[in-house]
């Protein structure tokens, strides 16, 4: 039933934006010397405002989301933090000319496409099931199949051949998922208890990666080259886990770190394998994947935040309930505090824009602790 919705979301998706595109002529020049494209595929940590079509519970279009976004002149865009997303400031640092827009808005078509598109949706998940505590959200495999109608727009747009080129060549692939997929989904409160006795953490795991591989492969087959795959970060130090579980300023919770680390070590194995292995051979022809640490990555901002500029790594900037401000979602109603540049979470799931900048900055030039097998600025020169 579950799916069968979503393929009717996709259906209508074709009928109105297909309409839409329009071959480039003399007043629509493609710019060949432009600086490239993102495609980006994920979760609420990258959602640029697909939500904002849905009827779902998982909104950030009102106040005081976006109190820092400068494009939008401080008003609420879908964004699931105080500013920028992560996506939004690396595809600023790689030069690109302005925000991918999200897939659902009505003015994402045309040359608009050039500049890559957003299909993140929050509460999405690797699995279809994920996230349906907000009753709606974009799975993972719907994300690919709207790809797959930009994917025919953009031959509309350049003629196939010029856009097989472009997609191989100027286009990175973002995919920033798996989060929800423990949080909403094998470590939701009550509602997973049904899951958990039925499948091992092990389990679970395996079919995340079995789900993922399919995902990564189908996006290979629509001509996807440049992937970089963020890995999971420590959920149980968000404030939301720490609320709920009640534990200490300087602790974590250790069994969704513990999930959390155990998936990576299979994500790291899966892109190494699509990658070719450690003789490079194998692998999906001609793509190159790069592993994103997350997890290492906001564990060092956590640990060491006063080094980075924070005054707190466990309190949420907005939000409402308990010790850490970590149970209601930032909205209307919601506190805020009033230093948003000293708090690592603006909510109590998501970065705010100042640990955003400093995720990408390493993710963009850092080296193979953090990005690997090579940093997103050498593998966008390729």
């Amino acid at each position: 039933m579950e799916r069968s919705m979503a393929w009717a979301a996709v259906a209508m998706a074709v009928l109105c934006l297909t309409a839409a595109v329009v071959r480039v002529g003399a007043d629509d020049v493609v710019d060949e010397d432009s600086p490239g494209a993102s495609f980006i595929f994920g979760d609420s940590l990258v959602d640029a405002g697909n939500n904002n079509y849905l009827s779902t519970l998982s909104k950030a279009d009102m106040n005081p989301n976006g109190i820092d976004f400068a494009a939008s002149g401080g008003t609420p865009t879908g964004r699931f933090t105080n500013g920028r997303t992560i996506a939004d400031i690396i595809g600023e640092m790689l030069g690109q000319a302005d925000y991918s827009p999200p897939f659902l808005a009505p003015n994402t078509t045309g040359g608009a496409l050039l500049n890559g598109v957003n299909y993140a949706s929050g509460g999405a998940g690797i699995l279809n099931g994920t996230g349906r505590v907000f009753v709606n959200r974009i799975s993972m495999d719907i994300q690919i199949d709207y790809f797959n109608i930009t994917r025919r727009q953009l031959d509309d747009l350049l003629g196939k051949a010029k856009a097989k080129e472009f997609i191989q060549r100027k286009a990175i692939f973002s995919i920033t998922v798996g989060s929800n997929d423990f949080l909403n989904n094998y470590l939701m409160p009550v509602l997973s208890a049904g899951t958990r006795v039925a499948e091992s953490p092990d389990g679970f795991i395996n079919d995340l990666i079995i789900h993922l591989r399919e995902q990564l492969t189908r996006l290979h087959a629509l001509d996807a080259r440049k992937f970089v795959v963020a890995n999971v970060g420590p959920l149980g130090c968000i404030p939301y886990q720490k609320t709920l579980n009640r534990v200490g300023d300087n602790e974590c919770v250790k069994l969704p770190n513990t999930l959390a680390a155990q998936y990576n070590g299979r994500l790291r194995d899966l892109l190494i394998e699509l990658n070719g292995g450690s003789d490079g051979t194998g692998g999906l022809p001609g793509a190159r994947f790069c592993l994103a640490n997350v997890y290492d990555l906001v564990m060092e901002l956590i640990a060491n935040h006063q080094k980075y500029g924070f005054k707190t790594a466990s309190v949420a900037c907005c939000g409402n309930g308990g010790r850490y401000a970590g149970i209601v979602p930032c909205g209307p109603q919601s506190s805020m505090c009033d230093d948003r540049q000293n708090h690592v979470f603006w909510d109590p799931y998501h970065p705010s824009e100042k640990a955003n900048l400093l995720l990408a900055k390493y993710i963009v030039d850092g080296d193979s602790k953090y990005i690997s097998p090579m940093n997103l600025r050498k593998l966008f020169k390729l």
